[in-house]
Parts: structure tokens; sequence; C-alpha cells
């Protein structure tokens, strides 16, 4: 039982859970601040929303890449990923037929929530549940056959959706939405570039086509810092539609990235990589609560 249990927090990723309704409640008191009221119950619902339905992405993660997760020759990134340090599909621990319909439970439960949720709100928010699930699928069989970066270009939209769901709990699509989407995803492409060049061996060995086996080691840092200054460009536009607390925590997120990006020049290895990767992780979780503190202050 004790190991069954520890499978499936590596399964999930559980050592994250807190970071998921925050970024998806960042989009949702957004919306609160744009057409007013607040409610604690909706806060609640949102918050389960953004926990199930992320954790439910993982595991479809998990669920379409088990043959290729077996071909790993390193384990530097699964340790940092998962809290037991394995992939609990292809080490047997958890069977490929478990692993689906723990997606189709979270999946289904995270559905009848979002039902909850006023009309049309709820048909927005179904609709990009529907169409993550669809691209995470794209992205994991796309990547194994590719000559230009098709599937991490497309793939990622579904991250860059999650606080625009989040939003859409309460809010229309509006202008503030398509901000907010303008300015994650430099860094939804920034991170992955990270992963694929943290995890370039593997994905060598998996058949993978990522960023970092498309253009080399080098090539990624180039594509991490790319994406990491557009990022900072698009800040300008989406902080006009922040209060005044918001943008001293989006400086401090800047800091850190830049710094991380100076380092990973400087040493452009492997564990350089990893080490900043909890920073650019970190750095999302200070613009959600800076999101959030600005709605409160």
């Amino acid at each position: 039982m004790k190991e069954t249990l520890k499978a499936y927090i590596d399964l999930t990723r559980a050592h994250f859970l807190p970071a998921w309704p925050l970024i998806f409640c960042s989009g949702l008191v957004l919306a609160f601040a744009n057409y007013g009221g607040f409610s604690w119950t909706l806060i609640i619902k949102a918050a389960l929303i953004g926990l199930l339905g992320f954790e439910a992405g993982f595991v479809l993660n998990d669920y379409v890449d088990r043959n290729r997760d077996r071909l790993d020759v390193e384990n530097t990134l699964t340790k940092y990923w998962r809290p037991f340090k394995e992939r609990p599909i292809p080490s047997g621990k958890i069977s490929s037929k478990k692993a689906f319909w723990l997606f189709i439970l979270l999946a289904g439960v995270t559905s009848a929530l979002i039902f909850t949720l006023p009309y049309p709100n709820s048909l927005y928010v179904f609709a990009i549940m529907l169409y993550s699930y669809g691209i995470e699928a794209f992205y994991q069989v796309k990547k194994r056959d590719q000559k230009f970066p098709i599937a991490q270009l497309l793939g990622r939209t579904d991250f860059t959706l999650f606080p625009a769901a989040g939003y859409l709990c309460y809010g229309q699509p509006d202008m503030t939405m398509l901000l907010y989407m303008f300015f994650f995803y430099p860094w939804t492409m920034a991170h992955l570039g990270l992963n694929d060049f943290i995890d370039l061996e593997n994905d060598r060995a998996r058949g993978m086509k990522s960023i970092a086996v498309l253009y080399g080691a080098k090539g990624a840092i180039y594509w991490i810092t790319g994406f990491t200054l557009l990022h900072f460009f698009t800040a300008i536009f989406f902080l006009r539609e922040l209060g005044t607390i918001a943008p001293y925590g989006f400086f401090a997120g800047f800091v850190l990235l830049a710094g991380s990006n100076v380092y990973l020049w400087k040493k452009q290895s492997h564990d350089a990589g990893l080490k900043i990767l909890p920073i650019y992780h970190g750095t999302l979780v200070i613009y959600a609560v800076s999101i959030i503190l600005d709605f409160i202050y």
C-alpha cells in the first residue's frame, strides 16, 4: 500500500500541488477586479477545477508517453519532477490501464465542477479543458516525428490557456484575458526549452524531436533566452491591466529570470539548467501571488 501511494504521488507530481490553484485563481481574481463581485464559493470551485484538471493533464502526459519513457537513460529530471524519483508506469508500479482510468476520473470530476459554473462560463472553461487534453496528446505524439518544433509551439498553448480558464470562470473573453495569455505564452516556451535542455540525453534515447535535439544544446539556450526576453517585452502590455502592487512582484521575477539566463550562458551545462529550473517555477508563483495581492489590497 505504501509503495502504491508513493507511485501515485509520483504520477501526479504531488509536491507541486499548491501551484496550480494559485495560477488558475490568479486569472479568476483578475475577472473579479474587472467585472466586480467576489465569491468564496467560486474561489473554492476554481481552485479545485485548476488542481484536478492540471493533475489529469499530468496523468495523460504519462499515459501517452508510457512506452517512450521506458527508454530513459538517466533520471535527473525525473528526480526533480517526482517526489519519490520514479516514473510509475514504466516501473510497473501503476499499470497503464489504472493510469488511464485515473485520468478519466480526474477529468470527469473536473467536468462536473465546471458545469456548476454559470452559463456561458461553464462552456468556455469546458471547451478549454477539452482542447488542452487534446493538444497535450498531440504534443506528445507529434514531437516523435517532426523537422520543425510544431509540437512545442502548439503544445504549450494548453498551459497558456490555464490562467485564462480561471478568468473565464467569472469573466468574459476580453483584452485582459488575451494580454495575460500574450504575456504567459513566451514563459511557457522558455520553460519547455529549459526542460528539453536538461533532458537532452533522454530525448535522444526516446527518439523525441525536442528543442535541444532539433537545434542542439546551444540552440536550446538561445530558445530559452529569446523567449524569456519576449516574455519581458509582453509584460509591458499586461502590466497595464494590473494595479500598483503586482509590478513589484513582476519586477522581482524578471530579475530572477535575467540572472538565471546569465548563469545558464556562463555554465552552459545540464547541471546549470537543473539549478535554474526551480527559479522559473518560482517566478510563476510570484506572478500569481502578486496578481492576487493586487486584488486584495
